[in-house]
């Protein structure tokens, strides 16, 4: 991706731009960059503080096994590895594509309310948190408030976070990075951990999980 930038010499009317900074909308391909980084930042401070907490609180059962750390970290590639040496270095430039504004405001979208989503999915899980299968002494199934409706709104705010990803980045490899990385760990991984809930909580989850479904309220 060349980068010109107008002078004072230029025409009137040239573009300028800065990268693939173009001023001529009020949405670019380096200010959707931007917004990606500010909501991935975002999502690791939401994050922290229950982390943070999590490892104060001792393991009853887990599950990390080595396919679960490698789930994790292909996930993670996807998710933030990838995209972030996009941003910074602009690799691969042979994948990408005109960016479209339209795509750009979306995307905007869909991440804010995938940050929600992520904000109220830690907090309504309180001390029951943890980012790998684990359960905590003291765990309590919780039911409540976004898990009233759906099982899993953590995997479902990621995946908003991985569309969000396509949208916002303007490359045929690097914005689907996202969804194929948190692919393979959701679809490996949920089964395994909703066992793991039914082997602790019984008949209870089990309830729970007629009365709900795993990400899409009413679909799936």
């Amino acid at each position: 991706m060349d980068a010109t930038v107008e002078l004072s010499s230029c025409p009137p009317g040239k573009i300028r731009r800065f990268g693939d900074f173009n001023t001529s909308s009020p949405m670019t391909a380096a200010g959707a960059k931007l917004i990606f980084v500010v909501a991935v930042i975002a999502s690791f401070a939401i994050r922290y503080p229950h982390q943070r907490r999590s490892r104060r609180i001792p393991v009853r059962t887990s599950s990390r096994d080595r396919p679960e750390k490698l789930l994790v970290w292909i996930a993670a590639t996807g998710l933030s590895v990838v995209p972030l040496a996009y941003v910074a270095t602009g690799f691969p430039r042979v994948a990408e594509y005109r960016f479209l504004p339209a795509f750009g405001w979306h995307g905007t979208l869909v991440f804010l309310v995938a940050l929600w989503l992520f904000y109220r999915a830690h907090h309504d899980l309180g001390r029951n948190f943890s980012a790998r299968l684990k359960v905590r002494e003291g765990h309590g199934l919780v039911s409540a408030g976004v898990y009233a409706r759906v099982r899993h709104p953590m995997y479902a705010a990621f995946w908003m976070w991985a569309l969000a990803q396509t949208l916002l980045l303007p490359n045929w490899l690097v914005g689907p990075a996202g969804l194929a990385g948190f692919g393979v760990l959701f679809f490996c991984r949920v089964g395994r951990e909703e066992r793991m809930m039914l082997e602790t909580f019984g008949e209870d989850y089990r309830a729970y999980m007629i009365r709900t479904k795993r990400i899409v309220p009413w679909l799936y």
